[in-house]
Protein backbone atom coordinates (compact mmCIF):
# COMPACT_ATOMS: atom_id res chain seq x y z
CA UNK A 1 0.00 0.00 0.00
CA UNK A 2 1.48 3.59 -0.62
CA UNK A 3 1.43 5.40 2.99
CA UNK A 4 1.47 8.94 2.69
CA UNK A 5 4.91 10.97 2.64
CA UNK A 6 5.79 12.75 6.19
CA UNK A 7 7.45 15.62 7.31
CA UNK A 8 8.85 16.87 11.15
CA UNK A 9 7.39 19.34 12.13
CA UNK A 10 8.27 21.63 15.85
CA UNK A 11 5.61 23.15 18.11
CA UNK A 12 6.47 26.46 19.51
CA UNK A 13 3.98 26.67 22.64
CA UNK A 14 3.97 29.38 25.17
CA UNK A 15 6.39 28.03 27.55
CA UNK A 16 7.58 29.53 30.88
CA UNK A 17 9.57 26.94 32.75
CA UNK A 18 11.09 26.79 35.93
CA UNK A 19 15.01 26.32 36.12
CA UNK A 20 15.71 25.71 39.76
CA UNK A 21 12.73 23.36 40.99
CA UNK A 22 13.76 23.37 45.02
CA UNK A 23 14.24 27.25 45.45
CA UNK A 24 10.51 27.36 43.94
CA UNK A 25 9.34 25.23 46.13
CA UNK A 26 11.03 26.46 49.40
CA UNK A 27 10.07 29.94 48.15
CA UNK A 28 6.67 29.19 48.22
CA UNK A 29 6.51 27.15 51.06
CA UNK A 30 7.94 29.98 53.26
CA UNK A 31 5.57 32.10 51.98
CA UNK A 32 2.81 30.43 54.27
CA UNK A 33 4.73 30.31 57.10
CA UNK A 34 4.71 26.83 58.13
CA UNK A 35 6.79 26.85 60.80
CA UNK A 36 3.61 28.70 62.63
CA UNK A 37 1.28 25.76 62.91
CA UNK A 38 4.00 22.82 61.98
CA UNK A 39 6.04 22.38 65.30
CA UNK A 40 8.83 19.90 65.71
CA UNK A 41 8.01 16.32 66.33
CA UNK A 42 4.98 16.84 64.24
CA UNK A 43 4.19 14.24 62.12
CA UNK A 44 3.17 15.13 58.17
CA UNK A 45 2.07 12.83 55.58
CA UNK A 46 2.58 14.05 52.02
CA UNK A 47 0.49 12.94 49.20
CA UNK A 48 2.23 11.56 46.31
CA UNK A 49 -0.24 11.11 43.11
CA UNK A 50 0.03 8.30 40.16
CA UNK A 51 0.90 10.91 37.14
CA UNK A 52 4.14 11.46 35.05
CA UNK A 53 4.43 14.97 37.33
CA UNK A 54 7.95 16.52 35.33
CA UNK A 55 10.17 16.98 38.28
CA UNK A 56 7.66 15.18 40.85
CA UNK A 57 10.66 13.70 43.23
CA UNK A 58 12.83 17.04 43.27
CA UNK A 59 9.46 18.51 44.22
CA UNK A 60 8.56 15.92 46.84
CA UNK A 61 12.05 15.67 47.86
CA UNK A 62 12.23 19.74 48.50
CA UNK A 63 9.04 19.10 50.51
CA UNK A 64 9.98 16.57 52.60
CA UNK A 65 13.46 18.34 53.13
CA UNK A 66 11.34 21.54 54.37
CA UNK A 67 9.18 19.88 57.12
CA UNK A 68 12.29 18.03 58.37
CA UNK A 69 13.89 21.95 58.68
CA UNK A 70 11.01 22.37 61.00
CA UNK A 71 11.65 19.51 62.90
CA UNK A 72 8.59 17.91 61.67
CA UNK A 73 8.32 13.99 60.87
CA UNK A 74 7.31 13.80 57.49
CA UNK A 75 5.88 9.96 55.78
CA UNK A 76 4.94 9.58 52.10
CA UNK A 77 1.33 8.15 51.14
CA UNK A 78 0.67 7.49 47.77
CA UNK A 79 -2.43 9.13 46.51
CA UNK A 80 -3.93 7.65 43.39
CA UNK A 81 -7.32 5.54 44.13
CA UNK A 82 -7.64 2.40 42.54
CA UNK A 83 -4.37 2.49 40.32
CA UNK A 84 -1.50 0.34 40.55
CA UNK A 85 -4.35 -2.67 40.71
CA UNK A 86 -6.17 -1.60 43.84
CA UNK A 87 -3.49 -3.00 46.16
CA UNK A 88 -0.62 -1.08 48.66
CA UNK A 89 2.04 -3.15 46.92
CA UNK A 90 1.51 -1.82 43.36
CA UNK A 91 0.51 1.77 44.11
CA UNK A 92 4.45 1.92 45.99
CA UNK A 93 5.42 0.46 42.68
CA UNK A 94 4.45 2.84 40.79
CA UNK A 95 5.96 5.41 43.19
CA UNK A 96 9.29 3.62 42.78
CA UNK A 97 9.33 3.78 39.07
CA UNK A 98 8.65 7.81 39.46
CA UNK A 99 12.02 7.54 42.21
CA UNK A 100 9.97 8.33 45.29
CA UNK A 101 11.02 5.75 47.34
CA UNK A 102 12.66 6.06 51.16
CA UNK A 103 16.18 6.14 49.85
CA UNK A 104 15.51 8.77 47.81
CA UNK A 105 13.49 11.18 49.55
CA UNK A 106 14.62 10.55 52.86
CA UNK A 107 11.01 9.62 54.44
CA UNK A 108 9.26 6.60 54.76
CA UNK A 109 6.84 5.74 52.07
CA UNK A 110 3.75 4.23 53.76
CA UNK A 111 0.68 2.86 51.71
CA UNK A 112 -2.50 1.06 52.89
CA UNK A 113 -5.86 0.63 51.11
CA UNK A 114 -7.19 1.26 54.51
CA UNK A 115 -10.03 4.13 54.45
CA UNK A 116 -11.88 5.98 57.63
CA UNK A 117 -15.25 7.52 57.24
CA UNK A 118 -14.84 10.87 58.01
CA UNK A 119 -18.62 12.01 57.34
CA UNK A 120 -22.06 12.30 55.00
CA UNK A 121 -22.67 14.17 52.78
CA UNK A 122 -26.19 16.10 52.49
CA UNK A 123 -27.40 13.43 49.63
CA UNK A 124 -26.41 10.62 51.31
CA UNK A 125 -22.72 9.61 50.14
CA UNK A 126 -20.09 8.65 52.38
CA UNK A 127 -16.79 10.00 52.56
CA UNK A 128 -13.82 8.76 52.90
CA UNK A 129 -10.01 9.21 53.89
CA UNK A 130 -6.79 7.92 53.66
CA UNK A 131 -6.39 5.85 57.55
CA UNK A 132 -2.90 6.25 57.03
CA UNK A 133 -3.00 10.23 55.88
CA UNK A 134 -5.80 10.43 58.50
CA UNK A 135 -3.19 9.85 61.92
CA UNK A 136 -0.65 12.48 60.86
CA UNK A 137 -0.64 16.00 62.51
CA UNK A 138 -1.01 17.38 59.27
CA UNK A 139 -1.21 16.76 55.81
CA UNK A 140 0.57 18.00 52.54
CA UNK A 141 -1.68 17.90 48.96
CA UNK A 142 1.23 17.63 46.15
CA UNK A 143 -0.64 17.85 42.17
CA UNK A 144 -0.38 18.91 39.53
CA UNK A 145 -3.37 21.64 38.47
CA UNK A 146 -4.85 20.31 35.01
CA UNK A 147 -7.44 19.94 32.30
CA UNK A 148 -9.48 16.51 33.79
CA UNK A 149 -9.65 13.83 30.56
CA UNK A 150 -13.84 13.49 31.54
CA UNK A 151 -15.00 16.81 33.29
CA UNK A 152 -15.28 20.58 32.12
CA UNK A 153 -15.65 22.30 34.92
CA UNK A 154 -13.87 25.25 36.95
CA UNK A 155 -12.61 22.80 38.90
CA UNK A 156 -10.77 20.02 37.31
CA UNK A 157 -7.59 17.70 37.82
CA UNK A 158 -5.52 18.64 40.63
CA UNK A 159 -5.55 19.64 44.59
CA UNK A 160 -9.38 19.26 45.32
CA UNK A 161 -9.50 16.02 43.19
CA UNK A 162 -6.31 14.32 44.73
CA UNK A 163 -8.13 15.08 48.16
CA UNK A 164 -11.13 13.16 47.53
CA UNK A 165 -9.90 10.68 44.33
CA UNK A 166 -6.46 10.12 45.59
CA UNK A 167 -6.75 9.77 48.91
CA UNK A 168 -9.94 8.28 49.28
CA UNK A 169 -8.35 5.25 48.26
CA UNK A 170 -10.18 2.72 46.18
CA UNK A 171 -13.32 2.83 48.43
CA UNK A 172 -13.48 6.38 48.04
CA UNK A 173 -13.14 6.57 44.52
CA UNK A 174 -15.20 3.99 43.71
CA UNK A 175 -17.84 5.79 45.63
CA UNK A 176 -17.39 9.06 44.16
CA UNK A 177 -17.38 8.05 40.26
CA UNK A 178 -20.90 6.07 41.17
CA UNK A 179 -22.30 9.24 42.49
CA UNK A 180 -21.18 11.40 39.66
CA UNK A 181 -23.39 9.28 37.59
CA UNK A 182 -26.34 11.25 39.42
CA UNK A 183 -24.53 14.27 40.47
CA UNK A 184 -22.00 16.69 38.86
CA UNK A 185 -18.46 16.19 39.34
CA UNK A 186 -17.91 19.83 39.94
CA UNK A 187 -20.76 19.09 42.73
CA UNK A 188 -18.93 16.50 44.15
CA UNK A 189 -15.62 17.63 44.16
CA UNK A 190 -16.95 20.78 45.98
CA UNK A 191 -18.99 19.24 49.00
CA UNK A 192 -16.50 16.45 49.50
CA UNK A 193 -13.61 18.71 49.30
CA UNK A 194 -15.13 21.23 51.98
CA UNK A 195 -15.61 18.10 54.42
CA UNK A 196 -12.14 16.51 53.87
CA UNK A 197 -10.88 20.14 54.89
CA UNK A 198 -12.96 20.71 57.78
CA UNK A 199 -12.40 17.18 58.92
CA UNK A 200 -8.86 16.52 58.03
CA UNK A 201 -5.62 18.09 59.12
CA UNK A 202 -4.93 19.97 55.77
CA UNK A 203 -2.26 21.89 56.21
CA UNK A 204 -2.00 23.33 52.59
CA UNK A 205 -0.94 21.89 48.89
CA UNK A 206 2.18 22.38 46.55
CA UNK A 207 0.49 22.88 42.82
CA UNK A 208 2.25 22.30 40.05
CA UNK A 209 1.55 23.17 36.11
CA UNK A 210 3.51 22.79 32.96
CA UNK A 211 3.84 24.00 29.91
CA UNK A 212 3.68 22.15 26.48
CA UNK A 213 7.24 20.80 26.58
CA UNK A 214 6.07 18.55 29.91
CA UNK A 215 8.54 21.01 31.40
CA UNK A 216 7.53 22.52 35.48
CA UNK A 217 5.98 26.33 34.28
CA UNK A 218 4.58 26.90 37.87
CA UNK A 219 4.60 25.76 41.24
CA UNK A 220 2.40 27.31 44.01
CA UNK A 221 1.84 26.66 47.34
CA UNK A 222 -1.92 27.39 48.83
CA UNK A 223 -3.64 26.79 52.14
CA UNK A 224 -5.87 24.59 52.54
CA UNK A 225 -8.97 26.93 52.98
CA UNK A 226 -7.50 28.68 49.41
CA UNK A 227 -7.56 25.15 47.12
CA UNK A 228 -11.19 25.96 45.39
CA UNK A 229 -10.50 29.94 44.89
CA UNK A 230 -6.68 29.62 43.51
CA UNK A 231 -6.96 26.03 41.70
CA UNK A 232 -9.77 27.65 39.56
CA UNK A 233 -7.18 30.91 38.87
CA UNK A 234 -4.60 28.14 37.93
CA UNK A 235 -6.56 25.63 36.22
CA UNK A 236 -6.91 29.13 33.28
CA UNK A 237 -3.41 29.46 32.97
CA UNK A 238 -2.90 24.97 32.89
CA UNK A 239 -5.61 25.03 29.87
CA UNK A 240 -3.50 28.00 28.06
CA UNK A 241 -0.33 26.35 28.29
CA UNK A 242 -1.30 22.32 27.75
CA UNK A 243 0.17 20.57 24.59
CA UNK A 244 -2.48 20.02 21.32
CA UNK A 245 -2.27 18.71 18.19
CA UNK A 246 -0.97 21.18 15.45
CA UNK A 247 -4.06 20.76 13.40
CA UNK A 248 -7.98 20.12 14.08
CA UNK A 249 -8.54 17.52 11.25
CA UNK A 250 -6.97 14.06 11.52
CA UNK A 251 -7.91 10.87 9.25
CA UNK A 252 -5.34 8.72 11.12
CA UNK A 253 -3.58 9.63 14.58
CA UNK A 254 -0.52 7.00 15.05
CA UNK A 255 0.38 7.35 19.09
CA UNK A 256 3.48 5.60 20.14
CA UNK A 257 2.61 4.97 23.31
CA UNK A 258 0.22 5.17 25.68
CA UNK A 259 -0.33 4.57 29.93
CA UNK A 260 -1.35 6.34 33.56
CA UNK A 261 2.03 8.11 33.72
CA UNK A 262 0.97 9.43 30.61
CA UNK A 263 -2.46 10.84 31.46
CA UNK A 264 -5.25 9.52 34.02
CA UNK A 265 -7.13 8.09 30.62
CA UNK A 266 -3.95 6.48 29.12
CA UNK A 267 -4.85 8.77 26.07
CA UNK A 268 -5.33 12.48 27.34
CA UNK A 269 -8.87 13.24 25.47
CA UNK A 270 -8.27 17.07 25.98
CA UNK A 271 -5.41 16.08 23.03
CA UNK A 272 -7.19 13.46 20.97
CA UNK A 273 -10.81 15.14 21.22
CA UNK A 274 -12.70 12.67 22.79
CA UNK A 275 -13.39 14.33 26.11
CA UNK A 276 -17.42 14.13 26.19
CA UNK A 277 -17.25 10.33 23.34
CA UNK A 278 -15.35 7.55 23.16
CA UNK A 279 -15.27 7.45 19.09
CA UNK A 280 -15.50 10.74 17.82
CA UNK A 281 -15.46 14.62 18.66
CA UNK A 282 -18.48 15.95 19.48
CA UNK A 283 -19.90 19.22 17.48
CA UNK A 284 -17.68 22.01 18.63
CA UNK A 285 -15.05 19.93 20.09
CA UNK A 286 -11.60 19.57 18.32
CA UNK A 287 -9.18 18.23 17.37
CA UNK A 288 -11.25 15.67 15.02
CA UNK A 289 -9.63 12.52 14.91
CA UNK A 290 -11.29 10.01 12.94
CA UNK A 291 -9.15 6.77 13.57
CA UNK A 292 -6.40 6.57 16.11
CA UNK A 293 -3.81 3.60 16.16
CA UNK A 294 -2.21 3.06 19.54
CA UNK A 295 1.42 1.29 19.32
CA UNK A 296 2.45 -0.10 22.75
CA UNK A 297 2.11 0.94 26.69
CA UNK A 298 4.50 2.85 28.67
CA UNK A 299 6.62 0.57 30.46
CA UNK A 300 5.54 3.10 33.56
CA UNK A 301 1.72 2.32 33.62
CA UNK A 302 2.78 -1.77 35.17
CA UNK A 303 0.30 -2.85 32.77
CA UNK A 304 -2.83 -0.69 32.88
CA UNK A 305 -4.46 0.59 29.67
CA UNK A 306 -7.16 2.06 30.78
CA UNK A 307 -7.85 4.47 27.53
CA UNK A 308 -7.33 1.86 25.21
CA UNK A 309 -11.08 1.45 24.02
CA UNK A 310 -10.94 5.12 22.64
CA UNK A 311 -8.83 4.14 19.87
CA UNK A 312 -9.62 1.98 17.10
CA UNK A 313 -6.40 -0.08 16.18
CA UNK A 314 -3.97 -1.47 18.15
CA UNK A 315 -1.01 -4.01 18.44
CA UNK A 316 -0.63 -7.52 19.40
CA UNK A 317 2.20 -6.56 21.66
CA UNK A 318 0.54 -3.74 23.18
CA UNK A 319 -2.26 -6.51 23.86
CA UNK A 320 0.09 -9.02 25.76
CA UNK A 321 1.36 -6.45 27.74
CA UNK A 322 -2.37 -5.66 29.70
CA UNK A 323 -2.94 -6.32 33.10
CA UNK A 324 -6.38 -7.22 32.91
CA UNK A 325 -7.45 -7.02 35.98
CA UNK A 326 -5.53 -3.24 37.03
CA UNK A 327 -7.02 -2.09 33.68
CA UNK A 328 -10.54 -3.50 34.83
CA UNK A 329 -10.61 -2.22 38.16
CA UNK A 330 -9.44 1.44 37.05
CA UNK A 331 -12.69 1.44 34.35
CA UNK A 332 -15.10 -0.04 36.91
CA UNK A 333 -13.96 2.63 39.92
CA UNK A 334 -14.04 5.49 37.20
CA UNK A 335 -17.36 4.24 35.75
CA UNK A 336 -16.09 4.32 32.16
CA UNK A 337 -15.98 0.69 31.25
CA UNK A 338 -15.97 1.52 27.61
CA UNK A 339 -12.45 2.61 28.00
CA UNK A 340 -10.93 -1.05 29.07
CA UNK A 341 -12.47 -2.07 25.75
CA UNK A 342 -9.64 -3.64 23.84
CA UNK A 343 -10.06 -2.69 19.93
CA UNK A 344 -8.51 -4.81 16.88
CA UNK A 345 -5.25 -5.56 16.96
CA UNK A 346 -2.80 -6.92 14.81
CA UNK A 347 0.71 -8.59 14.99
CA UNK A 348 2.58 -5.82 12.90
CA UNK A 349 2.44 -2.14 12.59
CA UNK A 350 2.14 -2.37 8.96
CA UNK A 351 -1.16 -4.65 9.09
CA UNK A 352 -2.82 -1.61 11.02
CA UNK A 353 -1.54 0.86 9.21
CA UNK A 354 -3.01 -1.29 5.89
CA UNK A 355 -6.55 -1.50 7.72
CA UNK A 356 -6.31 1.61 9.18
CA UNK A 357 -5.67 3.66 6.17
CA UNK A 358 -8.40 1.61 4.18
CA UNK A 359 -11.05 2.72 6.98
CA UNK A 360 -10.56 6.77 6.26
CA UNK A 361 -13.47 6.61 3.04
CA UNK A 362 -12.94 7.81 -0.33
CA UNK A 363 -9.58 9.65 0.43
CA UNK A 364 -6.56 8.69 -1.87
CA UNK A 365 -3.77 7.15 0.88
CA UNK A 366 -1.41 9.40 -0.53
CA UNK A 367 -3.67 12.40 0.28
CA UNK A 368 -4.13 11.11 4.06
CA UNK A 369 -4.36 13.58 6.79
CA UNK A 370 -1.99 11.45 9.39
CA UNK A 371 0.04 12.67 12.60
CA UNK A 372 2.26 10.50 14.05
CA UNK A 373 3.32 11.50 17.95
CA UNK A 374 5.28 9.76 20.84
CA UNK A 375 2.25 10.09 23.08
CA UNK A 376 -0.37 12.56 24.19
CA UNK A 377 1.93 14.28 26.57
CA UNK A 378 5.16 15.05 24.54
CA UNK A 379 3.47 16.72 21.42
CA UNK A 380 6.91 19.33 21.04
CA UNK A 381 7.87 17.61 17.79
CA UNK A 382 4.97 16.02 15.58
CA UNK A 383 5.11 14.17 12.37
CA UNK A 384 2.63 15.07 9.49
CA UNK A 385 1.64 14.21 6.61
CA UNK A 386 2.28 15.87 2.49
CA UNK A 387 -1.68 17.22 3.51
CA UNK A 388 -0.61 19.29 5.89
CA UNK A 389 2.62 20.81 4.45
CA UNK A 390 1.32 23.89 2.99
CA UNK A 391 -0.75 24.83 6.12
CA UNK A 392 2.43 24.23 8.36
CA UNK A 393 4.21 26.39 6.00
CA UNK A 394 2.05 29.41 6.86
CA UNK A 395 1.88 29.38 10.52
CA UNK A 396 4.19 31.34 12.70
CA UNK A 397 4.09 28.63 15.44
CA UNK A 398 5.02 25.63 13.60
CA UNK A 399 8.59 25.15 12.41
CA UNK A 400 9.23 22.83 9.53
CA UNK A 401 12.05 20.67 10.35
CA UNK A 402 12.27 18.36 7.75
CA UNK A 403 11.71 17.56 3.97
CA UNK A 404 8.94 14.93 3.09
CA UNK A 405 9.94 11.06 3.20
CA UNK A 406 8.04 8.28 3.48
CA UNK A 407 6.60 6.86 6.45
CA UNK A 408 8.69 4.14 6.08
CA UNK A 409 8.00 0.05 7.55
CA UNK A 410 10.81 -1.78 8.79
CA UNK A 411 12.04 -4.98 7.73
CA UNK A 412 9.89 -6.93 10.69
CA UNK A 413 6.95 -4.77 9.50
CA UNK A 414 7.03 -1.79 12.02
CA UNK A 415 7.45 1.09 11.94
CA UNK A 416 10.78 2.70 13.22
CA UNK A 417 11.32 4.65 16.80
CA UNK A 418 9.49 8.12 16.90
CA UNK A 419 12.93 10.13 17.79
CA UNK A 420 14.59 7.92 14.60
CA UNK A 421 12.89 8.49 12.03
CA UNK A 422 12.90 12.56 12.68
CA UNK A 423 16.50 12.42 12.43
CA UNK A 424 16.00 11.18 8.66
CA UNK A 425 15.97 14.58 6.21
CA UNK A 426 15.06 13.13 3.25
CA UNK A 427 13.83 15.12 -0.03
CA UNK A 428 10.80 16.87 -0.67
CA UNK A 429 8.64 14.55 -2.66
CA UNK A 430 7.77 15.85 -6.49
CA UNK A 431 4.59 15.49 -8.22
CA UNK A 432 3.72 11.92 -9.34
CA UNK A 433 7.17 10.25 -7.94
CA UNK A 434 6.08 7.05 -5.77
CA UNK A 435 8.54 5.63 -2.93
CA UNK A 436 9.30 2.01 -2.31
CA UNK A 437 7.87 1.87 1.45
CA UNK A 438 8.66 -1.36 2.33
CA UNK A 439 12.79 -1.18 1.14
Amino acid sequence: MEYPTMFRIRQHFDAPRIDDIPAAVRSEIGKLNPGETIKPGHTVAISVGSRGVANLDRIVKTVVEEMQALGAVPYIVPAMGSHGGGTAEGQVAILAGYGITQARMGAPVRASMEVVQIGVTDFGMPVYFDKLASRADHVIVVNRIKPHTGFTGEIESGLMKMMLIGLGKHKGASIYHRAIIHHSFDKIVRVVGKMVREKMPVAFGVATLENGYEETAQIAAIPASDFESVEKELLIKAKAWCPRLPFDDVDLLIVDEMGKDISGSGLDTNVIGRKRNDRRAMDGETPRVLRIFVRDLTEKTHGNAIGIGFAEFTTDRLVEKIDYHATYINGITGQHVSVAAVPMHFPTDREVLDIALESIGLIQMPDARVIWIPNTLDLGEVEASAAYLDMAEMRDDLEVLTDLRPLRVETDGNLPPFQVLGKASGKRVAAGVKWDLTA
